[in-house]
């Protein structure tokens, strides 16, 4: 008989959970990751903004955002920007680092969305295979935690790259930015990281929220669903 067990802590680790593995994936596809020097669309690569024009390009893991004079934006025209994938494929991608960074952020964004996905079901299913489902989905969050860790450790080694050295001068180089200034993509990535591994620990509470002996109690007087603060 299914037992539809509903909890604070539960539901709150249900809803970090989901928050955690939307965040780093709409980071890992966001451009936002590296905000370039100022610039006109004129002089893509080098020379002074003027006045009115001057904007500043981003650069994410495999793609980017740039300011294109011939395609026109508005009345005033002045171009539009144009954001796309600058790799064609995975080889493409700008440093052997930022290869490793797709690599580990993948893995960690695909153990987040399975762990979203089963903690939907949690309010029904508390274990698996005589486990504890939220023990199992902490252990995944864990591990799902250090490979994006190492993703954001080895990001920064690419900025050494040809294709970042477009965006952020010649003083770029691996672990200095150079001109370029870090983006929201890579905040929402830390952030999103650390947030993984708070999912992790709480899903120890949300383990002992559910198994309390007040809620054995209810599920002996018969109820199949059953709310608890």
């Amino acid at each position: 008989m299914c037992h539809v067990i509903v909890t604070c802590r539960s539901m709150l680790w249900t809803l970090l959970s989901i928050a955690a593995a939307l965040g780093q994936l709409m980071a890992f596809m966001s451009s936002d990751w590296l905000v370039g020097f100022p610039r006109t669309p004129e002089h893509h690569r080098h020379g002074p903004p003027s006045a009115g024009q001057a904007y500043r390009p981003t650069l994410g893991i495999y793609g980017r955002c740039v300011k294109l004079p011939h395609l026109q934006h508005g009345a005033g025209g002045g171009g539009g920007v144009l954001c796309g994938p600058y790799a064609g494929g995975f080889g493409e991608i700008a440093s052997g680092f930022w290869q490793a960074t797709s690599i580990f952020l993948a893995a960690g964004i695909l153990l987040l969305c399975a762990v979203a996905f089963i903690s939907v079901f949690t309010v029904c299913f508390q274990s698996i295979m005589k486990k504890s489902i939220f023990n199992v989905c902490g252990l995944l969050q864990g591990i799902a935690g250090l490979f994006l860790i190492l993703g954001l450790m080895l990001y920064p080694a690419g900025w050494g790259s040809d294709k970042a050295r477009l965006y952020c001068g010649a003083e770029a180089a691996p672990y200095r930015a150079g001109l370029c200034s870090m983006g929201w993509a890579f905040y929402t990535a830390a952030g999103a990281t650390a947030l993984t591994f708070l999912c992790a620990v709480f899903s120890a509470q949300a383990e002992i929220a559910t198994s309390s002996d007040k809620v054995q109690e209810e599920i002996e007087e018969g109820k199949s669903l059953i709310c608890l603060l």
